[in-house]
């Protein structure tokens, strides 16, 4: 793995952690949820400017069915990053405070909770279609070595028990009615063990990677769609 591929995962890794951190805001405080959006918008800067080949690439070529949901995904991300860090600039009370916002925190405070939750899945699902080249990356660490018939069950059996337990999670926090405005304000079980909500959130990211997962092969293999490099 080269020095630039090695920067990218570690970017990338930075950033998932950033992610389940920022949605367990109600376990830190506001103070360090606003430094860790801030050290996201960082990393989300970071994470493009060492993706920019692949941006520069976006008029030229064919565009697969594959390459249409990965372009579409990241679009969509692209959306819900960009409307969650504005609206939370917007709202910050100490690392923006210096900015001269004021007014409409009703509108921000709902931007903010529409995108972080849609930003938690599409982020997942966008992980989710570059699982294939994670996994490459981290069985030529581990020597290059084919994957085992029996080791790969026990991770498909295992994909299949976090995804299950991912969908009591996502019904359990009430994640459709942030996702559709159903409710504008957040429940959170504070009775609930920290570990334990980490768990929740840690199975629904990988509900959200196993389903874009198995969608982007199942698309790569019915349209014969190639799967990009890195992204």
């Amino acid at each position: 793995m080269g020095n630039r591929a090695a920067v990218r995962h570690l970017v990338d890794l930075l950033m998932t952690v950033a992610l389940v951190l920022l949605m367990a805001y109600f376990l830190t405080d506001q103070e360090i949820h606003e430094w860790l959006g801030a050290g996201m918008l960082v990393l989300f800067v970071i994470h493009h400017i060492l993706n920019f080949k692949w941006l520069k690439a976006l008029d030229r070529g064919k565009y697969t069915p594959f390459r249409v949901l990965q372009t579409a995904l990241v679009l969509l991300v692209l959306l819900c990053m960009l409307g969650s860090m504005l609206s939370g600039i917007w709202m910050s009370r100490y690392v923006f405070d210096f900015l001269p916002t004021q007014g409409h925190m009703g509108l921000a405070r709902t931007a903010h909770l529409l995108c972080a939750y849609w930003g938690f899945l599409l982020l997942s699902a966008h992980l989710g279609l570059h699982w294939g080249i994670m996994l490459g990356a981290a069985r030529k660490a581990a020597g290059g070595k084919p994957p085992a018939p029996a080791r790969t069950a026990v991770l498909r059996v295992l994909a299949c028990g976090i995804s299950g337990y991912g969908v009591y999670a996502f019904f359990k926090h009430h994640i459709p009615d942030y996702l559709f405005l159903r409710s504008h304000f957040v429940f959170f079980d504070y009775e609930q063990p920290p570990a334990l909500y980490f768990l929740d959130l840690l199975a629904m990211m990988g509900l959200c990677i196993a389903l874009s997962h198995y969608l982007g092969r199942a698309i790569s293999s019915s349209w014969g769609s190639s799967r990009p490099v890195d992204r």
